[in-house]
């Protein structure tokens, strides 16, 4: 039984008509989060999941994953879109098409909505970034002006707010949340025409165009890993490497488990979905990534590096393999993912900017995850909990 709106209704769907809206978009030049594909439902086994659908009469108009983290010993949900729902972000009135999934997600026992709209707010162009980079008075992307503002990004936020969903803080807080500040390699022009190999490699700076010369000279061979097999293939090599990342840039590991569930599920949707890169040099395994495709936008998933053979630069070498392989895809968008909004030159975090800046794009600035409090005094206790964890 749905749940109407005046013009939208909201139910469950299966996996397959879900992928099939996904794949609708695909064809007409769009895209969507690869953390709303049904089969992004599988690598979070931890969560329980749901497809949902919004119909005007019967005709399928948008699509939604939700993952559903219960609250220890009740049946009480947080109910969570990553980067989602994919639906009509330009309408003029979102309550049409927020509203009936709210009501259904209170009804299924969710205390509490989180989303993250799929919306553009701000740009700054590479030009821009490396600028604020080099002024010591400037600490953050925000103290910089954009190279664009979205009027449409903006109506989003202010509806949102209209409507009392509250903006999350990037920092901190829940372990799920995806990055507000993220880097892209634009694949297309202004006028929306493909670009080339020489069109990008002519944005690089000149750092960037080195590296990549110099590991081809080095004799440096980007391939493409296997994940098959009784031993799982090449994917056991990148998490070694990954593992060895982890200790030297400190942070937390996820287990090759992780990894197994990832490419199984988002193959089994796609073939192309999910790819593994490796670079060798001498037969030495020096960087080795994880590619993902949804429709026109391509992802830099995960990465590794050596600490060891540095100098034959194999990440710029994987990046730039990866990047040709968006190219000949036809996609849009070589998205880099995640970076912190800051340009202090004493913050740590400033060296994955320098490195990401290079490469010629521009960062983006998303509308941010926002929640929507149903059982206020749940909700606060839930926050409670996750801040203690």
């Amino acid at each position: 039984m749905g749940v109407t709106s005046p013009a939208l209704s909201v139910r469950p769907i299966g996996a397959d008509q879900h992928l099939e809206l996904l794949r609708t978009r695909a064809a007409e030049g769009g895209s969507a989060s690869f953390l709303q594909t049904p089969a992004w439902g599988e690598v979070k086994s931890e969560w329980q999941r749901e497809s949902l659908g919004w119909f005007d009469d019967d005709r399928l108009v948008g699509a939604g994953l939700v993952l559903y983290r219960q609250l220890p010993k009740v049946r009480r949900y947080l109910a969570y879109l990553p980067e989602g729902p994919v639906i009509d972000w330009d309408a003029d009135d979102l309550r049409a098409w927020l509203n009936p999934m709210v009501r259904h997600l209170r009804k299924a026992g969710a205390f509490g909505v989180r989303m993250g709209p799929p919306v553009v707010t701000r740009r700054w162009d590479a030009a821009v970034v490396k600028q604020g980079v080099a002024d010591e008075s400037v600490r953050r992307l925000g103290d910089l002006p954009p190279s664009e503002r979205s009027q449409d990004g903006a109506r989003v936020v202010s509806q949102l707010q209209e409507l009392g969903w509250r903006l999350q803080a990037v920092e901190g807080g829940f372990a799920a949340g995806q990055p507000r500040y993220n880097f892209w390699v634009p694949l297309r022009d202004a006028d929306g025409n493909a670009r080339t190999e020489d069109d990008v490699l002519a944005g690089m700076n000149q750092l960037w165009r080195r590296n990549i010369k110099k590991a081809a000279k080095a004799g440096v061979e980007v391939s493409h890993g296997t994940v098959t097999g009784h031993d799982g293939g090449d994917l056991k090599l990148f998490h070694d490497l990954y593992l060895h990342t982890a200790e030297r840039d400190h942070f937390t590991p996820r287990p090759l488990s992780y990894f197994e569930t990832m490419f199984r599920a988002l193959q089994a949707e796609e073939p192309d979905r999910i790819r593994l890169y490796l670079a060798r040099h001498e037969g030495d395994l020096v960087a080795a990534t994880i590619w993902i495709r949804v429709g026109a936008h391509t992802w830099y998933s995960y990465g590794a590096s050596s600490t060891e053979k540095r100098e034959v630069r194999g990440s710029n070498a994987v990046q730039w393999a990866m990047i040709r392989d968006a190219l000949a895809a036809g996609a849009s968008v070589y998205d880099l993912r995640g970076i912190t909004d800051t340009l202090d030159p004493d913050d740590p975090h400033v060296g994955l900017i320098q490195f990401k800046v290079g490469t010629g794009g521009e960062a983006v600035e998303y509308a941010g995850e926002w929640d929507l409090p149903l059982n206020p005094l749940v909700y606060k206790a839930f926050s409670l909990y996750m801040a203690r964890r």
